[in-house]
């Protein structure tokens, strides 16, 4: 597993830090991938220097922070980057795009328009083709379905 850890150096006394990609198997100041950084605890200001660019691709490929290094991935603004970055684009995929919406309801403001009314449910007795024409407002006869007439004589 390959992990973002810190590797000591620095004289007797005054540590320095640098911030690694490591193989978690090997030794804290042994073998390591690549340098990513650089933490300085003596510096108030100005101790924590880190290649957000190359960090955000190790985490994108898996690496694990140890506490310490994810701490100070926290202080440098690297992990809220990420975390906006992914609320962003999942508020983005949410969203529903203007070109969707019916072109009535685009050009009504939704307050302004009133509660959609149902239509009243067509007889069971009626065929579908004399549903639909009686909803269009055309009369049986006209819509080539035979006119009904009293009871049959055969």
């Amino acid at each position: 597993m390959v992990k973002i850890r810190l590797r000591r150096v620095g004289r007797k006394k005054t540590p320095i830090y640098r911030i690694v990609v490591a193989d978690s198997r090997s030794p804290r100041d042994g073998r390591f991938i690549e340098t990513i950084g650089q933490y300085n605890p003596r510096l108030a200001e100005g101790g924590l220097r880190i290649d957000t660019e190359r960090a955000n691709h190790w985490l994108d490929v898996g690496a694990q922070p140890t506490d310490t290094a994810r701490s100070l991935l926290r202080k440098a603004g690297v992990l809220k980057q990420r975390h906006e970055a992914r609320v962003a684009a999942r508020r983005q995929a949410a969203a529903v795009p203007l070109g969707e919406a019916p072109a009535a309801e685009a050009t009504q403001p939704a307050a302004s328009e009133p509660a959609p009314v149902p239509e009243p449910a067509a007889a069971p007795a009626q065929e579908s083709g004399a549903a639909e024409s009686a909803a269009a407002g055309v009369p049986a006869a006209a819509a080539g379905t035979p006119p009904e007439t009293g009871p049959e004589t055969a």
